[in-house]
């Protein structure tokens, strides 16, 4: 019977082998796992997140279109979050139906 990787390892192959396609491209990265570091960039993305005034989400092809309230675009491709940010369809009544 073989292992499951922990998350740990699944979280370093995953960090690493997005670093080693953007060495592909000559384009740096660096990667933030644990602590204080990992502590800061949360902050950052809470600040970031906190200036979304729009939300595209595209789950046949797994995209999602932020819009800041300057205007600017942010496209996070994602085969998850699209579906979590979706509106679920229901197939019951309509308001003012029945």
């Amino acid at each position: 019977m073989t292992e499951k990787p922990s998350t740990e390892s699944q979280i370093e192959a995953a960090t690493s082998r997005v670093i080693d396609l953007e060495a592909e491209l000559e384009a740096a990265g660096n990667a933030t796992t644990e602590g204080e570091a990992l502590a800061r960039v949360r902050a950052i993305l809470h600040q970031w997140v906190d200036t979304v005034t729009a939300v595209v989400a595209t789950p046949g092809v797994g995209r999602v279109v932020l819009i800041h309230d300057n205007g600017r675009e942010s496209r996070i491709a994602s085969p998850d979050l699209p579906f979590l940010l979706a509106v679920p369809v229901t197939h019951g009544a309509r308001a003012g139906e029945g």
